[in-house]
């Protein structure tokens, strides 16, 4: 039973109305010091229910491990993630990785960070596809997703049901096999970094855009070209897909947000959440990256919608933006889980698909210091 779970909720609800009963019942048999001892417990009774139900909303604590400070290694090998059961369509494809239905699977790392000093958890979504032997040769493109705030990478899985949408995509052909990481915004849950470098804060952004790329391109079967590599996000983590696509066009072709805002909402500490990292100011005053965004909303959402739409108005060549509305939702999980879908069948359409990797380059041989050149090839030195 982990910390966010709904039977625990039920069962701090239950202790909590236990407690308040015995209050009641009890209280005029106590003296002065039972009833503020009781009195206490209901007090927290009731505090730990609603602080449970506060933490299954906002995902902040998603283990009872994470309450501590905790996160636990995945003892699985990144190339070996176990038994998957699959179906092979078509074998002897040449072209491209054998096809492959089943369910894909979620496993969980931790990606120590060299550039950004920063070490989280990450789990990973791997395509049925991708653990077949059939296509050990293959590399996979990549989705980074994001998630808002507060909150932690399990609202995908558990709030948005990501796998289970992946899963549905690939077998219907909409979505080509791809590799989706879940990272960490931020060590401290309570900490917003809105993906960004903080001036006296997580080197978050250098995280999200070099440790996890570079980590995913040592330990797992994925393209290395930034044609392969996109970002999702929602709400906060929305921002983040458009932010950190636009920033950093060498490494991400393209970017959806899931009702985002145009700026982080935060103070970054240099003033930057008005200038370099406000994507509307970066449109009226920079030129325009060559990645594609994918900008969704619903319409009663005041701030993503407007925001969106600026963005659209604002966009030239060779940025390209395709918007997406919804009638009604607010900014709510409901509305996300039906963008989803559509926004990764989006995303994959602007990536590169996998392809067998590339063969490891033969050095070219060297003369050594002291070998001596014949006549003959002296002379044909001398030519060139």
């Amino acid at each position: 039973m982990t910390i966010d779970s709904l039977a625990t909720v039920l069962i701090a609800v239950v202790v909590a109305v236990g407690a308040t009963a015995l209050l009641a019942l009890a209280w005029d048999r106590r003296r002065a010091v039972g009833r503020i001892a009781l009195t206490a417990i209901v007090v927290l009774a009731v505090t730990a229910a609603a602080a449970l139900q506060l933490n299954r909303l906002t995902e902040t604590y998603p283990a009872w491990s994470a309450l501590v400070g905790r996160s636990a290694e995945s003892s699985e090998a990144p190339d070996d993630p176990g038994p998957v059961s699959i179906a092979v369509a078509n074998p002897q494809n040449q072209h491209g990785p054998a096809k492959v239905t089943g369910p894909g699977q979620l496993v969980d790392y931790t990606v120590h960070g060299n550039a950004s000093g920063l070490t989280m958890p990450m789990t990973v979504y791997l395509p049925a596809a991708y653990t077949t032997p059939r296509n050990r040769a293959f590399q996979f493109p990549v989705i980074e997703a994001f998630h808002g705030f507060p909150g932690t990478p399990a609202a995908w899985p558990k709030r948005l049901d990501a796998k289970r949408y992946l899963d549905q995509e690939i077998a219907a052909g909409r979505m080509s096999p791809t590799v989706v990481l879940f990272p960490y915004q931020t060590p401290n849950p309570l900490l917003d970094t809105e993906c960004l470098n903080l001036a006296k804060g997580p080197q978050t952004e250098t995280y999200l855009t070099r440790d996890v790329p570079d980590w995913a391109r040592e330990h797992l079967r994925v393209r290395t070209d930034r044609g392969s590599w996109g970002l999702i996000g929602f709400s906060a983590g929305g921002y983040c897909a458009m932010n950190l696509a636009m920033k950093h066009p060498d490494r991400f072709t393209a970017g959806a947000s899931l009702s985002g805002l145009a700026g982080p909402g935060i103070k970054v500490g240099d003033d930057s959440e008005k200038t370099t990292n406000s994507i509307t100011w970066r449109l009226t005053h920079q030129p325009p990256p060559p990645v594609s965004l994918y900008l969704a909303w619903a319409a009663d959402d005041a701030g993503p919608g407007k925001d969106s739409r600026q963005i659209a108005r604002l966009a030239k060549a060779p940025l390209s933006v395709t918007t997406a509305t919804m009638p009604r939702g607010g900014h709510s999980l409901p509305v996300w889980r039906r963008m989803e879908a559509p926004a990764f069948d989006w995303l994959s359409a602007h990536l590169n698909r996998a392809a067998p990797a590339p063969a490891p380059k033969t050095p070219t041989p060297q003369p050594s210091p002291t070998e001596t050149l014949t006549g003959t090839s002296l002379a044909a030195a001398g030519r060139h």
